[in-house]
C-alpha cells in the first residue's frame, strides 16, 4: 500500500509525459482507416485490482484496417508473488516459466513503445487497462492517455442492431465471451487464455465489426464510439 500511495507523489517518467503532450489534442474525427491500433491482452495472477498482477501482455498491430502479423508484442512477466493461483489453471501459465520473465517494470518501456500513439483495444478492455494502468501510476508516475475500443462493448451494440431488425431473440447467443463471439461469427479461431493469441482473436473480431459498421454508414472514430454505446446504426 506504501508503495502505491508513494507512486502518486512520483514525477511522471518522460514516457507519460510524451504520451499526454501527444493525446492532449487528440482528434476523433477522422476516418476509422486513418488511425493505427494496438490489439492487446493481459493474463493476470487474478481479478483482485489491488493485489493481483499481470503475468503475460500480447499485442498485434492494425493499420490500414489490416491484421499486421509481423508487428506483435508478447512478453510473459514475472509477479512479486510466483505462488500459483486459481487463474493458472486457466491461463497454464507456471511459475517456473515466470521465474526468469522480465518485472514488469522492465516491460512496461517496451510495451508503452509498441503501442505508441495508437489507439489501444482489448475485448473488456477495462480491465486490461486498469491493471496495465495500475502498474504505470506504481514505476512510471502516471497513466496512458491512449483512448481505448472495447470490442465486447462494440459486439453488444452491433447485437442490440440485429434484434431490433429481426425481432428474433434467439437467432444469436446472448454470450460476450471472446471465443463465443468467434464462433457464432465465424472468424479464424486461436487458442483461449493466451495473451497473443487472445489479441489476434479479438483484433478478428474488431476488424469484423468495423467492417459490419462501415457498411452501416459509420466512417469516424467519433461515430464509432456512439455506435457502441447506442448501437444507432443500420446493417
Amino acid at each position: 500500500m506504501f508503495d502505491y500511495v508513494r507512486s502518486w507523489l512520483k514525477k511522471p517518467d518522460q514516457l507519460i509525459l510524451d504520451n499526454r503532450a501527444f493525446f492532449t489534442s487528440f482528434d476523433q474525427g477522422r476516418g476509422l482507416s486513418e488511425y493505427e491500433f494496438v490489439v492487446f491482452d493481459t493474463e493476470l495472477s487474478g481479478l483482485d485490482r489491488k493485489k493481483d498482477e499481470i503475468v503475460s501482455i500480447g499485442a498485434v498491430l492494425i493499420k490500414d484496417l489490416q491484421i499486421d502479423l509481423s508487428s506483435t508484442f508478447h512478453c510473459f512477466v514475472k509477479p512479486k508473488n510466483l505462488d500459483p493461483t486459481e487463474a493458472t489453471l486457466i491461463h497454464r501459465i507456471t511459475p517456473q516459466q515466470l521465474k526468469d520473465a522480465p518485472t514488469i517494470e522492465e516491460v512496461l518501456p517496451e510495451f508503452i513503445a509498441f503501442a505508441g500513439h495508437r489507439l489501444l483495444v482489448g475485448h473488456y478492455v477495462g480491465l486490461d487497462m486498469s491493471f496495465l494502468n495500475r502498474a504505470c501510476q506504481l514505476y512510471l508516475g502516471g497513466t496512458l492517455d491512449n483512448p481505448g475500443v472495447d470490442t465486447m462493448r462494440l459486439a453488444r451494440g452491433y447485437k442490440r442492431v440485429l434484434l431490433g431488425h429481426y425481432h428474433d431473440m434467439n437467432m444469436t447467443s446472448n454470450s460476450y465471451r471472446l471465443e463465443d463471439l468467434g464462433r457464432e461469427f465465424n472468424l479464424p479461431r486461436f487458442d483461449p487464455h493466451d495473451a497473443l493469441e487472445d489479441a489476434i482473436q479479438t483484433a478478428y473480431l474488431f476488424l469484423f465489426l468495423i467492417k459490419k459498421f462501415r457498411k452501416g454508414g459509420l466512417s469516424t472514430l467519433k461515430e464509432l464510439y456512439q455506435a457502441g454505446r447506442t448501437g444507432s446504426f443500420a446493417v
